[in-house]
Parts: structure tokens; C-alpha cells; sequence
């Protein structure tokens, strides 16, 4: 008798069991993996009802790709090793990113990783090569390898079809057109030019107009005027005011500390 009175639970029990479901139909991800909707909860289910996950369960725990926004927060952190594994992670689960990455460009180089910083910037010049940005930052880790060790040995080293010389990126933006230039040519006029930039343009421009002169100088083998100018960058109003949150001030601050360029003076 005790036993009818539970059968009626027991069937209900069985009708709702994960056999009873029909099989869940796989849906393409944003990332290109494979995912079923019901894998998070049945995996859960699993730790909940055992206490741990089975070594040999039959259910994946579906692993969360990283997003650009968090190899760049922890860049910006200063945590350059970890977002070098974020940002691979992304490259691992699509190839297809890999020249949009270029913040994993700056990250390998201020790991020391110049080779591999090199190659994340060509494969982003490939892929717009009207954005000086990337063509400075490809010159830049080209001209700290030692087999290189120079701008100008780097600048040789510039892909070319017709024989001629590089020519800067025509870049929309004013101040990244001068400081591509400045990085591609190594004019006294282009560094004249990009100096009055930094210190007659708006807010932004001289911001930015310092920063690419501190990483000239680095790349020229000269810390002391890259860290003169670096400092310059950060104390700028831009950089401690209306632009803290540009990824490229939270760069150029990182830099600061990860140098030990007198962050003291400049507030960090």
C-alpha cells in the first residue's frame, strides 16, 4: 500500500529525467564552437548531485573564450603575461582574429616578446594598411631585436614591390600621420613637426604627439628622451582628465610603472 501511494511520484520523477528529453539540436556560436544550451545545467547538475564532476563524465563543461575587452583591461593593469594569454586564447578558438589582435601586439612587446610583436603588427598592416598605428608599433619591435638593433636598420627591413622606400601610412588622423612619418623617413623635420604638435595641439593631439615621440626615442636607443617624453604624455590633461579611460593612456601609464620611469611624478 505504501508503495501505490509513491508510484504516482516515481512516474513523474522518470517523465522528467534528461533520458525523457529529446536530443538538443547544436546551434553555431559567435565564436564558431559548437555549444548545447542544456550542457552548463546538466554539467551543474551533475557537481550538485555527486558532490564533484566525474573525471570521465560524457559532459563537457563548455569553457567561455575570453573577450578583447579583457586582454586589453588586463594589459592596461599591467598584467602583460595574462592578457598574452587571454588574447591567445581568442586566436586559438578563431585564426581569423588574429590580425584584428593588435592590442596582443603591445602586450608582446612589453613582454620582450619583439619577434612575435612583429608579427602581430605585419599581419595587422596586411589587413589595414592605411592605419599608421600598426606600422609604427611593426618599426618599434622590429628595432629592439638585436639582430636589427635600430629605426633605421628596421626601416630596411620594410616589405617594398617596387624597390622604392616605404612610404607612411595615410592615415586619417593628423598626429598618427606625422608620427608615422617621423618612424618611417626619420626626418629632423618630421620630429620638429610632431614636437610642435605636442606642444601647440588640442588636448588629444598633444597627448598623443608625445607618446609616439617617447616610443621613437625608445626605438632610437635613447630612454632617457623616451622617458622625458613619456612622463610628458601622462601628465597631460587628456591623459589625467578627459582621456583616462583611452586605452592608449592606460598604456602609456602602464609603461611608466613597468619602465620605472619616475611614476611618482607623474601621479601613478
Amino acid at each position: 500500500p505504501i508503495l501505490t501511494l509513491f508510484l504516482p511520484f516515481l512516474a513523474i520523477a522518470d517523465a522528467l529525467s534528461p533520458a525523457s528529453f529529446p536530443p538538443q539540436q547544436h546551434t553555431e556560436g559567435t565564436t564558431g564552437t559548437r555549444r548545447s544550451f542544456l550542457q552548463p545545467f546538466f554539467a551543474g547538475a551533475a557537481v550538485l548531485s555527486t558532490g564533484t564532476a566525474h573525471a570521465d563524465s560524457t559532459v563537457p563543461v563548455p569553457t567561455r573564450v575570453p573577450t578583447v575587452y579583457e586582454g586589453m583591461s588586463a594589459l592596461a593593469a599591467g598584467r602583460v603575461n595574462r592578457s598574452i594569454e587571454l588574447f591567445d586564447a581568442i586566436a586559438a578558438d578563431d585564426p581569423a582574429q588574429i590580425p584584428r589582435l593588435w592590442p596582443r601586439g603591445i602586450a608582446l612587446y612589453y613582454a620582450g616578446r619583439y619577434r612575435e610583436a612583429a608579427d602581430q603588427f605585419s599581419a595587422d598592416v596586411a589587413l589595414r594598411a592605411d592605419d599608421g598605428e600598426e606600422q609604427i608599433w611593426r618599426l618599434l619591435s622590429l628595432s629592439r631585436l638585436p639582430a636589427v638593433g635600430s629605426l633605421a636598420a628596421a626601416r630596411a627591413t620594410e616589405p617594398s614591390t617596387t624597390g622604392a622606400a616605404p612610404s607612411p601610412a595615410r592615415d586619417r588622423r593628423p598626429v598618427v600621420r606625422a608620427a608615422c612619418s617621423l618612424f618611417v623617413t626619420g626626418g629632423r623635420g618630421a620630429e620638429r613637426f610632431l614636437a610642435q604638435l605636442a606642444a601647440v595641439g588640442n588636448a588629444e593631439v598633444r597627448f598623443y604627439a608625445r607618446l609616439y615621440l617617447a616610443l621613437y626615442f625608445e626605438g632610437g636607443g635613447d630612454p632617457a628622451r623616451a622617458e622625458q617624453w613619456m612622463l610628458r604624455a601622462v601628465e597631460t590633461e587628456y591623459a589625467q582628465v578627459s582621456g583616462a579611460k583611452d586605452f592608449m593612456v592606460r598604456v602609456a601609464k602602464m609603461a611608466v610603472r613597468r619602465r620605472g620611469w619616475s611614476a611618482c611624478k607623474a601621479g601613478l
